[in-house]
């Protein structure tokens, strides 16, 4: 089934990371064009993690414009993990004007929850597996915090995120046990708020 692609500067929002212990959650905002289609876009969970570095790549080259933002660990413990999503969104769309292309007119966010921003938007359940420029700002999402925590496995190596990318897995709940809590691990998440209780 092919997605619907938008017609005009409507930029496509999605997150990657809200579930992990560890890491960013990070945001991309994406606006496509409609002459230079790109086959094969879809919820990033649904592709493999090679499918989703060609199509990131493609994305880049062809989308009218297109950007990704995070926020911190330290934003997720403050202001909770929705917050800090529409957070991370709010700068990805802020960040389209700033060198990758233009201001949308309108944005469709996956989702229930729609971030404050300069033009209108429409929160989309379900919207990265119907919508093209969502499905392609989850691939950019997801491929830039994985990368990201590949990076952070280089310093911490002890807790595996090149391998679960910062989800509760039990190799990375036996890791905490083990090591303890580390300074990019989100103190107000259960499992590492219950170890630091100890």
């Amino acid at each position: 089934m092919s997605l619907l692609t938008p017609e005009g500067l409507v930029c496509g929002i999605d997150e990657a990371g809200r579930g992990p212990l560890a890491g960013p959650v990070v945001a991309a905002a994406v606006i496509l064009d409609p002459s230079r289609p790109i086959a094969g876009l879809n919820d990033s969970k649904k592709l493999s993690a090679r499918r989703r570095e060609v199509l990131a790549e493609a994305i880049r080259a062809r989308a009218l414009a297109w950007a990704v933002a995070a926020a911190s660990v330290e934003e997720i413990d403050r202001i909770n993990i929705l917050q800090a999503s529409l957070l991370a969104m709010q700068r990805a769309v802020a960040a389209l004007a700033g060198g990758h292309g233009a201001w949308p007119v309108h944005a469709l966010v996956d989702g229930r929850h729609c971030p404050q921003l300069p033009c209108s938007a429409e929160a989309i359940v379900g919207g990265d597996g119907r919508i093209a420029s969502i499905a392609a700002a989850s691939i950019l999402a997801k491929t830039s915090r994985d990368a990201g925590m590949r990076e952070l496995h280089a310093t911490y190596p002890q807790y595996g995120f090149d391998r679960h990318m910062g989800y509760p897995t039990a190799f990375h709940l036996r890791a905490l046990e083990e090591h303890g809590v580390s300074p990019h691990h989100r103190r107000s998440y259960a499992p590492v708020a219950r170890l630091l209780q100890r």
